[in-house]
């Protein structure tokens, strides 16, 4: 589908979206295959020129944020050590960003890796790796969604339960404080306790929360949104208390939420996605505020419901009502902030 594009001067840093080449591994997921992978089939190689053609769309996307997806990991190196190879292949995709050739534009400006925090103290060792690897290394992202069923998440993600309260991950954890580094929590909708309890055992750490808290409409969570919607309301609201939570806006457009239902690339406009997301966003903004709160594009995953410059008028028009310094902060200013690349803004 294609729109005129809303407010194309609105500076834009994406903070969320992956690099990947994952055509060597679709052979090996089992028909029929899940909807994520269903979602991510027709993205299966996504790398600079993909993401240059989607942020070079018509917005103005003046840098982004890399987030770990378990890509390009470096085989030669023992098990901890390998999330360094995602960080060096990103680290070269942000110099042929840094190099002027395709203007302004910064992609990748910011790094978030991976690093095992089950490790305990030894995930310092990795930690200091990831940071050698890349001046552009910020945070890390350890994942923790998990569900009972095993249809809702699909054979790629295989987090334990109750990661977040594990001793050894809290060990981990305390190693991103030392270092002033960011992390990034990713789990579903029933999961948001683990969160609060995690943000609350260590209130000087930045935690940024991934996609509003995921709320689920998929395998035995189908056509249950608004059965549960207050639940995930109440969970915002209570981790919103916690200062040190940032709020990604976004991924509502994931197979696993479900909005729109049908996809990938169903031809969703942007008033439509709008419309399926409001009660989300509108939520997420007023519980956290603009400068706790950034737009996220989570590409090329969000590619199930929406086009990039879809997706982000989407955006747009659920901003609509806010003020300018409000609107500065949601597209680009809380995302500089927590990701330590305000200079893009200067």
């Amino acid at each position: 589908m294609t729109e005129e594009i809303i407010e194309p001067d609105l500076p834009i840093i994406d903070p969320h979206h992956h690099l990947w080449d994952l055509r060597p591994l679709l052979p090996v997921f089992p028909e029929p295959r899940h909807a994520f992978l269903e979602a991510i089939a027709g993205a299966a190689h996504y790398t600079f020129d993909q993401l240059q053609a989607d942020t070079q769309s018509g917005h103005n996307v003046v840098a982004t944020v890399f987030m770990e997806c378990g890509a390009f990991y470096d085989v030669s190196r023992s098990d901890a050590l390998k999330p360094v190879g995602e960080v060096e292949f990103v680290n070269g995709v942000a110099a042929q960003g840094a190099s002027g050739l395709y203007g302004t534009y910064r992609p990748c400006a910011a790094i978030v890796g991976h690093a095992d925090l089950r490790l305990g103290a030894a995930a310092g060792e990795v930690l200091d790796a990831l940071q050698a690897a890349s001046p552009r290394f910020v945070g890390i992202r350890h994942q923790g969604a998990w569900d009972a069923d095993a249809g809702v998440l699909g054979p790629p993600f295989h987090a334990p339960e109750g990661l977040y309260r594990d001793a050894a991950f809290h060990q981990g954890f305390t190693e991103l404080g030392k270092r002033g580094l960011t992390f990034d929590a990713w789990v579903l909708e029933p999961q948001l306790g683990d969160v609060l309890d995690l943000a609350r055992a260590f209130p000087d750490q930045s935690i940024v929360l991934d996609h509003c808290g995921t709320p689920l409409n998929i395998a035995c969570y189908r056509g249950t949104l608004g059965e549960h919607f207050e639940r995930w309301r109440a969970s915002m609201r209570a981790i919103a208390e916690c200062p040190n939570v940032t709020i990604k806006l976004g991924g509502l457009a994931m197979a696993f939420c479900g909005m729109p239902e049908e996809g990938p690339a169903k031809g969703c406009g942007s008033e439509e996605l709008a419309a399926l997301w409001k009660p989300y966003i509108d939520t997420c903004i007023e519980a956290f505020g603009a400068d706790r709160a950034m737009f996220e594009s989570n590409y090329p995953v969000d590619r199930w419901g929406a086009s990039y410059p879809v997706l982000w008028n989407a955006f747009k028009r659920l901003a609509a009502g806010a003020s300018e310094d409000e609107k500065r902060s949601l597209f680009a200013g809380t995302a500089a902030r927590i990701y330590g690349i305000e200079h893009i803004l200067a």
